[in-house]
C-alpha cells in the first residue's frame, strides 16, 4: 500500500470509536522521537499516554524482548509457571511502596488490572460496593466504564453500567467552589477538606461501610487533569478505610512507575494501599499490567478464578524485567526530578509572563506528570496543542477543564527537554498573541 493512502485506508477500516490526536502514520520510534512513514520526525511528549517511559525502543528492553521471543513466547499461566513471570515478580518486590505488597497477578491492560482489583476486593471482603473519585479514569471496558468519572463520552449510551459504584469529589482545589469563594483562606496549601466530609457523608447516606468493599483512587488524578491531592488527604482516606474495614486501592496505571519522581506516586504521602494497580510503563510498550496485594487477600481466591489467555505474557514479562533493571542502573528517578523541574520552570514562566498569564489558570503536577490548565471557556489547551504539532511536537489535552498534559519519557535528555520547553513556550506565545 502506498504511503499516501495509509491514513485514508485507516479512516475507512479502523473503528470510528477510536479518537486520535493526528492522522499521521507512525513508522518508527527512538528515544524521545517518533518518525512518520513520510519521514516527519516528532518530539513525543505523550510517551504513548505514559507508556514508553524509557523512550521508544529502549535498547535493553528491545534486546530482552527479542531474546525471549526466541525462547518462549507464550507460557500460559493456567498451565505452568514460566521463568520471566517469576523473575519479574522478583524484580518488582523491592520496588513496592510497602512490604505488605508481595503477591502479584499480571494481566494485559490497565482496565483489565482494574477489574482484577474489583474482583479481589469484592471477593476478599464479601462486599459489593466500590467508591471512586469524580474526575477519575479507570478504563473503557464494561466494568471500568462504570468507574470512570472523568468524561461522559466513555460511558455515554452504553448503559446500564455495572451497579454498585458510587463517587465522591477529589480535592481539585483549583476547581473547588469553597476555595474560590474563601478570599484565599482555602486552597491547595490549606485544603478545606470538604472531599473528606463528602466521603464520610456518602458512607452514611448511600453506601454503608458494611456494603462497601473498596475505595479506588488515583493518587494523582490522571485523565481528570493531572491533579495531585493536598498533603494529608490520602492519609485521611486511609484512616476512613481502616475505621470501616474498607480496602484502599491505588490505581497507579498512569501515575505509577516513576512518572511522578517516585517509583509509585502514593509514596509521596507515605500511605499504604491494600491493592496497587500498575500498567503502562511496566513493560515500556509491551502489553502488560498487574495488581499486587498482601498474600492473605490474594489467597482468598480459589485456583482457577483468575487467569487469562495472554495474562503475564513471557515476552512482555521479559521486557518488564529489563525496565526494572534500567530504573536501577540508569538513575531514572533522578532524571525525572531534574527534567521535571526544568519543564515546570517553563510552564511557570508562562503563568508569570504578563503577555501570556491570561491564558493560564493553573500549573501543577509532580515529576514528569505535569499540566497547564487554561483559562476557562477559551479552548487554549487545544490551540496550544495544535501549535506544538505545527512545530513537530506531540502533546495531549485532558480533562473536562481546559488542560494540556505533558508526559515526556522519564529518561529524556536535557537537550530534548530544552527543545520541548522552547516549542511549548513558542506555542503559548503565539496563542496569546492571537488572543489579543
Amino acid at each position: 500500500m502506498s504511503v499516501s493512502k495509509l491514513a485514508q485506508f485507516g479512516a475507512k477500516h479502523v473503528a470510528r470509536g477510536i479518537g486520535r490526536l493526528t492522522t499521521e502514520v507512525l513508522e518508527s520510534g527512538a528515544g524521545s522521537y517518533v518518525t512518520t512513514v513520510e519521514g516527519r520526525k516528532l518530539l513525543d511528549f505523550t510517551s504513548g499516554i505514559g507508556v514508553t517511559n524509557l523512550g521508544h525502543c529502549h535498547p535493553a528492553v528491545t534486546k530482552a524482548a527479542q531474546a525471549q521471543a526466541g525462547k518462549l513466547v507464550h507460557g500460559q499461566v493456567n498451565i505452568a509457571f514460566q521463568r520471566p513471570y517469576l523473575e519479574l515478580v522478583e524484580s518488582l518486590i523491592p520496588l513496592m511502596p510497602h512490604p505488605s505488597l508481595d503477591s502479584f497477578f499480571f494481566w494485559n491492560s490497565g482496565a483489565e488490572a482494574v477489574e482484577a482489583a474489583v474482583k479481589l476486593a469484592r471477593h476478599a471482603t464479601k462486599k459489593q460496593n466500590i467508591i471512586v473519585m469524580q474526575g477519575s479514569y479507570h478504563g473503557r471496558t464494561f466494568g471500568t466504564m462504570a468507574m470512570t468519572r472523568s468524561k461522559t463520552v466513555y460511558g455515554e449510551n452504553y448503559g446500564p453500567l455495572m451497579p454498585g459504584v458510587f463517587s465522591v469529589p477529589f480535592p481539585y482545589c483549583k476547581q473547588c467552589s469553597i476555595a474560590s469563594h474563601s478570599d484565599g483562606k482555602f486552597g491547595f496549601e490549606n485544603c478545606c477538606n470538604d472531599p473528606i466530609l463528602q466521603l464520610e457523608l456518602l458512607l452514611k447516606r448511600e453506601t454503608a461501610p458494611s456494603d462497601t468493599a473498596a475505595i479506588f483512587i488515583e493518587p494523582v488524578l490522571g485523565e481528570g487533569g493531572y491533579v495531585p491531592p493536598p498533603v494529608g488527604y490520602l492519609a485521611k482516606v486511609r484512616e476512613i478505610c481502616d475505621k470501616n474495614n474498607i480496602l484502599l486501592v491505588a490505581d497507579e496505571v498512569q501515575c505509577g512507575y516513576g512518572r511522578t519522581g517516585k517509583m509509585f506516586a502514593i509514596e509521596h504521602w507515605s500511605v499504604r494501599p491494600d491493592i496497587l494497580i500498575m500498567a503502562k510503563g511496566i513493560a515500556n510498550g509491551f502489553p502488560l499490567s498487574g495488581i499486587v496485594s498482601r498474600k492473605e487477600l490474594m489467597d482468598t481466591q480459589k485456583p482457577g478464578s483468575m487467569g487469562g489467555t495472554y495474562a503475564g505474557n513471557a515476552v512482555a514479562c521479559a521486557a518488564g524485567i529489563a525496565v526494572a533493571k534500567a530504573f536501577r542502573e540508569e538513575k531514572i528517578l533522578e532524571n525525572v526530578n531534574a527534567r521535571g523541574a526544568e519543564l515546570r520552570v517553563a510552564l511557570n514562566a508562562a503563568r508569570e509572563n504578563p503577555k501570556t498569564a491570561k491564558l493560564v489558570h493553573d500549573v501543577r503536577g509532580l515529576g514528569l506528570m505535569l499540566a497547564l490548565e487554561g483559562t476557562s471557556g477559551k479552548g487554549y489547551a487545544a490551540k496550544i496543542q495544535a501549535k506544538c504539532l505545527e512545530r513537530d511536537m506531540l502533546v495531549l489535552t485532558t480533562s473536562i477543564y481546559d488542560t494540556i498534559r505533558f508526559i515526556p519519557p522519564l529518561n529524556i535528555t536535557k537537550e530534548d527537554m530544552a527543545e520541548g520547553c522552547h516549542i511549548i513556550t513558542e506555542a503559548i506565545n503565539e496563542v496569546a498573541a492571537e488572543a489579543e
